[in-house]
């Protein structure tokens, strides 16, 4: 039992993802203390289930505003290619709604390659996310940007005024089910999603107005 544990724990220690569903529960923890905040436009929770891809609002309840989800674009395992992806599905967007993964990439120069970009990408990708959020997260700091926060807190409003929608991390799935994971690589949220979303805080802070 004991050479059994020893190399559960080298597995686990050997991969660099095994962080990766502590860190989902910590992030989505971190988030649900921001829900139902009044008139709050801050996005609480993103997911998508290789079909649609869905975002809720601190202020806007329990409500899921949806679209279609993209194609992730990235690098492949052998064998495959862009042919063979699914469209994005998957958990992991609760990091980049809290403020890390591909919000934090500036301080990720090995997980820039992992998924196929450059660290001039990457450096780029954290720059442009300050645009869209509403504050930024000292505990994590960015060496490269002389410790800078991470961006944080995506802000709807932002993001339909500027155009610029939040980068996303992500695994790829094939498209038949039962093949699993092809590659990884990066996809952005259709904007539907924030102008469903600013529409519907629009028509709620109008309403509390003419009553």
């Amino acid at each position: 039992k004991s050479h059994d544990l020893a190399a559960v724990l080298e597995y686990l220690a050997g991969n660099d993802l095994t962080v990766l569903n502590p860190v989902m529960a910590a992030c989505k923890a971190t988030m649900d203390a921001a829900y139902g905040v009044e008139e709050s436009t801050v996005v609480t929770c993103m997911a998508r289930n290789g079909t649609d891809f869905g975002i809720r609002v601190s202020g806007l309840g329990d409500r899921w505003f949806t679209a279609a989800a993209e194609i992730p674009v990235g690098l492949f395992f052998p064998g495959y290619s862009q042919e063979d992806a699914n469209p994005d599905i998957g958990d992991s967007t609760i990091t980049e709604t809290a403020g890390i993964g591909a919000f934090a990439m500036a301080a990720a120069p090995a997980i820039v390659k992992f998924v196929g970009g450059t660290p001039k990408m990457a450096l780029e990708s954290t720059m442009e996310m300050y645009e869209i959020t509403v504050t930024e997260n000292p505990a994590f700091g960015i060496p490269q940007l002389d410790f800078r926060g991470t961006p944080t807190g995506i802000d709807i409003r932002k993001v339909v005024k500027t155009g610029i929608l939040p980068r996303v991390n992500t695994g790829i799935a094939h498209r038949q089910a039962g093949i699993g994971q092809i590659g990884a690589g990066l996809v952005r949220p259709p904007m539907a999603c924030f102008e469903q979303a600013v529409e519907a805080m629009a028509s709620q802070v109008a309403a509390k107005t003419q009553t």
